[in-house]
């Protein structure tokens, strides 16, 4: 290996380790008829639906050969999933090093919603943003998605 390499290498390393947002993990809004609401996408836009929306399939650009996801999802006006935030939509952050990112947050003042809950799929926790917006982060093992197959939106 060359030494641009080797630097560039280590360049990427060095930002892997930083706690911070990686990208969008899902969009999720309120919807008076979930179900109809998933069928119109389906029908007008070609997404592939499931029981909760779309699973959107990508790959991660520092690593082409993973598959991620990223959630789309219609919610019953009214859900208390999006509070303490009364806005009609919620975005779900992908990051990296939860534990080290709600540190840093909480050192920062940042309301944490909840605590850090860890599932098959990665780990999630609520904040609300400087606007009353409530954010889920999540700290995804997109493997899990891949192993259960499925349709995914491409």
């Amino acid at each position: 290996m060359n030494n641009q390499n080797e630097k560039t290498n280590r360049s990427n390393e060095a930002v892997d380790s930083i706690p911070k947002v990686t990208g969008i993990g899902g969009v999720f809004f309120f919807s008076d008829n979930p179900k109809e609401t998933r069928e119109w996408y389906a029908e007008n836009l070609g997404l592939e639906i499931n029981e909760w929306g779309s699973s959107f399939e990508f790959r991660n650009a520092n690593r082409p050969d993973e598959i991620n996801y990223l959630q789309w999802s219609p919610f019953k006006k009214g859900s208390e999933y999006f509070a303490p935030s009364k806005k009609e939509f919620m975005i779900n952050y992908r990051v990296q090093h939860i534990e080290k990112l709600v540190d840093k947050l909480r050192a920062n003042g940042v309301t944490i919603v909840d605590s850090i809950e860890t599932y098959d799929y990665g780990k999630f926790v609520h904040i609300m943003d400087s606007e009353g917006n409530k954010l889920e982060l999540w700290e995804p093992i997109d493997s899990v998605f891949t192993q259960m197959g499925g349709k995914t939106t491409k």
